[in-house]
């Protein structure tokens, strides 16, 4: 209770939770339940076996607690599992609690996916975590947990469930196979790696972007801590290398002391490498139909493994009181950082708030809203769709036209776009406005001084939805 408490803090600091792709998660909850009610068309709820999970969740918990507050409380549990899950897995592998490394999870716990707000995603590791630390204990029983825990980070998103199933497998194996057939599960596990980025290459069909801009040591996980600016990366670097110091400490202990870790360090090494491994074999976007929504940032997404597994591998360090310290003085200047930062866009979703009322009901409205240069988090504007929760249509919202999620819009629809192409060209505000769209509101930023400053002008045809006449 003592970590759990100041860990969801975050969670309460402003009116609403700050994170990218949350605002939009809870609009299209909203949007649901609408549907579920009989009370809107154009919009349809389908059954899908994954990424729901968070979603799910969301609607359920509003129904009975309202919006505001089940905002609160599904991502707080989003974090608490993300954190104890990461928590277990590492004392499970590592064989002790590893309390001295909870500066670092707590500073994993509110990383890039986190403020991305990619929630399913983020919940599908918190739970696979948790199912790997079930999965360590052996037994029946455990693997039972394991296997059940393990399912339902499916309905959450396939990402965590592909990497709990390989963790497991490799955990597993390593610990049955020895010789010169223990040093082939490594190499197996590359060649795997890399027929998998053969088998994306070669097929033209799916649009792969193999552009990778990610600096060199972003792939040891510690762009997951880059945010909002340049001085986030300063304290990445800082972070990285109290973590080498920390390696050093180790390799000091393990050749003078004659400290040898456990035979479970070699398999958390290779497991940390095929992480970094993943990351370059993968793309970071694909699209898998010509005309559907990519599969987004991958790479950018995988960095939180990497990062985890990176911490693991300090669970055998005997940490000095001075490098404990140290990790906290890192992790408070985030937290500092995350509160100042987050509190603009919490007055950014402020204004929106007070626009839309002013707003007739049922109104439909195109957010358009463009972070500062050099943050790393784009999707400012669905806080804007956020504010528009029982109020107002965000025309744009780009979740039901990617058919990625349980919310559809059926073509023609009068709410919200059907085309994905179209939705995206909206939200970049170089989308030009027809007589069919009308009428439609723009909510912009307006104030080339004070950018979380908005106003509301009404479109008419042939204007540009970032620039209203």
């Amino acid at each position: 209770m003592l970590l759990s408490i100041p860990l969801i803090s975050p969670c309460f600091w402003h009116q609403r939770i700050q994170s990218g792709d949350l605002g939009s998660h809870m609009y299209n909850a909203w949007l649901a339940r609408l549907v579920e009610r009989h009370e809107i068309s154009g919009v349809t709820v389908v059954r899908q076996w994954t990424n729901v999970l968070f979603d799910t969740l969301a609607l359920h918990t509003a129904n009975a607690f309202g919006f505001a507050a089940a905002e609160r409380i599904v991502v707080s549990f989003c974090v608490l599992l993300f954190f104890w899950g990461s928590f277990c897995f590492l004392a499970s592998v590592s064989g002790r609690p590893p309390w001295s490394l909870t500066p670092f999870l707590f500073v994993l716990a509110y990383s890039y996916a986190f403020h991305m707000g990619f929630m399913n995603y983020y919940l599908s590791l918190g739970l696979a975590f948790l199912a790997l630390a079930a999965a360590g204990q052996g037994g029946a029983g455990n693997w039972l947990v394991a296997g059940g825990v393990g399912a339902v980070s499916l309905i959450a998103h396939p990402i965590g469930f592909a990497f709990f199933l390989g963790a497991a497998l490799y955990l597993g194996l390593s610990k049955k196979l020895h010789g010169s057939w223990r040093w082939s599960l490594p190499v197996l596990g590359v060649l795997v790696l890399l027929y998998v980025r053969r088998f994306l290459a070669m097929r033209p069909e799916w649009d792969a972007d193999w552009a990778n801009r990610r600096k060199i040591f972003d792939i040891f996980g510690i762009d997951q801590m880059k945010l909002f600016g340049d001085r986030y990366a300063w304290l990445a670097t800082m972070a990285f290398a109290w973590a080498l110091l920390a390696g050093f400490i180790f390799l000091y202990d393990w050749i003078f002391r004659r400290e040898r870790p456990q035979s479970v360090f070699q398999a958390a090494v290779e497991l940390y490498l095929l992480s970094v491994i993943a990351i370059k074999c993968l793309p970071e976007n694909v699209r898998f139909r010509g005309d559907g929504a990519w599969a987004g940032l991958l790479g950018s997404r995988l960095t939180l493994i990497t990062a985890v597994l990176g911490v693991l591998l300090l669970a055998w360090v005997r940490f000095r009181r001075w490098h404990l310290l140290g990790s906290c003085a890192i992790a408070t200047a985030f937290f500092a950082f995350v509160y100042v930062d987050t509190g603009k866009l919490d007055r950014m979703e402020a204004h929106a708030r007070e626009l839309v009322t002013e707003l007739p009901l049922g109104q439909r409205i195109v957010a358009v809203a463009k972070p500062p240069a050099g943050w790393r988090i784009p999707f400012v504007y669905h806080s804007i769709e956020r504010a528009c929760i029982g109020r107002c249509f965000s025309y744009g919202n780009y979740e039901p036209s990617s058919a990625q999620f349980r919310v559809r819009a059926v073509p023609g629809s009068s709410f919200v776009v059907s085309s994905d192409f179209k939705a995206q060209a909206i939200v970049r505000g170089d989308y030009v406005v027809q007589q069919s769209d009308l009428p439609l509101v723009s909510i912009y930023q307006c104030d080339a001084t004070d950018w979380t400053r908005l106003c509301a002008t009404e479109l008419r045809a042939g204007s540009k939805t970032g620039k209203p006449d």
